[in-house]
């Protein structure tokens, strides 16, 4: 469950940096906007290591790149997010990752799990949709353990475009990661 604190203020790292450490909330910035999230559901985080774990295993086996699970990715001061999984070339690691272990850069391949309230499917189907094709990411995924669906957005002329919407029997592969192919539904939770 998220929120939006909306006080007419654009914030930035700065700012989050002031605010009180408080165990499972997680801040993130999107064009100056404030999203505090809590701890998600159980099932939520078992489709994020689902997801992560299939990529991992496909990642070590052809050494092209690195899934990592809600890596920090600072885009600018007023841009600072947290996803779920995202996935990135090796090549694109050298060029973006900083020496306190942030991302400064679009990875190549970014993965949301859908919470269950309005605000977080907006945050990630419109603020984080928007922030991620302005950045450069590749390809997006959103990912909805729900309804066992897999939404596929895919770099075309330059922005990020919904290419196809999968469900648990339908097979999840891209020009992004050569070779990788698996079932949607075996990244739900039973």
């Amino acid at each position: 469950m998220s929120q939006m604190l909306n006080t007419g203020v654009r914030w930035t790292i700065h700012d989050v940096e002031l605010l009180a450490e408080n165990e499972g909330t997680r801040y993130e910035i999107i064009d100056g906007e404030l999203f505090m999230t809590r701890a998600p559901h159980f099932k939520h985080q078992q489709t994020c290591g689902k997801i992560f774990r299939k990529l991992d295993v496909w990642s070590e086996f052809t050494g092209l790149g690195e899934a990592v699970i809600n890596p920090g990715v600072l885009f600018s001061e007023s841009d600072n997010v947290i996803p779920d999984v995202v996935w990135a070339t090796k090549e694109t690691l050298e060029l973006t990752l900083d020496e306190a272990g942030h991302l400064t850069g679009a990875p190549d391949l970014v993965v949301e799990v859908l919470s269950a309230s309005k605000e977080d499917h907006r945050r990630d189907k419109e603020a984080k949709l928007k922030l991620y094709s302005s950045r450069g990411v590749k390809e997006y995924w959103i990912a909805d353990w729900r309804s066992r669906k897999l939404e596929v957005y895919r770099r075309e002329q330059n922005q990020l475009k919904l290419v196809e919407t999968l469900f648990s029997s339908d097979n999840i592969i891209s020009p992004l990661l050569p070779g990788f192919s698996c079932t949607v539904d075996q990244f739900f939770p039973v």
